[in-house]
């Protein structure tokens, strides 16, 4: 099986997951479904050669964001709710983001090509098959070590800058969930060092009746 073929089933497969999780009413299933797209869109970049953002996509989107929704769905127990929906104004909306989808990725393959076209070499003479020296190939740098060695060097001021915004992100979610009531009794660690032993233990006598 050929690269060409495993990519038109891997894209087909993608699509058809695309569709069921934005057609199916359970929210457990269109889950389902987005991790199998997940998965797919992964299984592309891999036959393209973009390991590292294949492993990405299944490290990020699929180990942490979608079972993180699935198990958000399943402990909120989603139920099916009897809304009517309009669906003539759903299907103007699909078309007209089809529309752009469609017009971003034809100017996109427009601009690809030109930048084949500048080359110099028609496109017939560039689908004839060339020898490659895999003992060149092994010393050259892989995809994963080239974008580290740009990802630290030549953005390394937007890679801290995007690390500080995390930061900030993760503190403003921690001081939102925290409990901020007035009157709530809480423990005085200071205060329990600095009592005075003298006070603590009381000494009483007990008679006998």
């Amino acid at each position: 099986m050929t690269s060409t073929t495993l990519f038109w089933i891997f894209s087909i497969i993608s699509l058809i997951s695309a569709c069921m999780v934005v057609s199916l009413s359970n929210a457990v299933y269109s889950v389902l479904f987005l991790i199998v797209v997940f998965c797919n869109t992964a299984s592309i970049l891999l036959l393209l050669g973009a390991e590292f953002l294949s492993f990405l996509f299944l490290i990020v989107y699929v180990g942490a964001i979608a079972v993180l929704f699935l198990f958000v769905v399943m402990m909120l127990n989603v139920k099916i709710d009897g809304v009517k929906i309009n669906y003539s104004t759903i299907f103007l909306i699909g078309i007209l983001i089809s529309l752009i989808l469609l017009i971003q990725i034809w100017t996109a393959l427009q601009l690809d090509i030109e930048a084949y076209d500048n080359i110099g070499v028609p496109l017939s003479q560039n689908n004839f098959p060339t020898i490659i020296s895999w003992i060149q190939e092994n010393e050259l740098p892989s995809n994963t070590e080239s974008i580290g060695l740009i990802l630290y060097t030549s953005y390394s001021l937007v890679f801290i800058m995007c690390a500080f915004i995390l930061l900030l992100a993760m503190i403003g979610s921690i001081v939102l969930t925290m409990n901020q009531r007035s009157g709530v009794k809480t423990q005085q660690i200071t205060l329990q060092l600095y009592r005075n032993q003298n006070k603590v233990v009381r000494f009483i006598d007990l008679r006998k009746n």
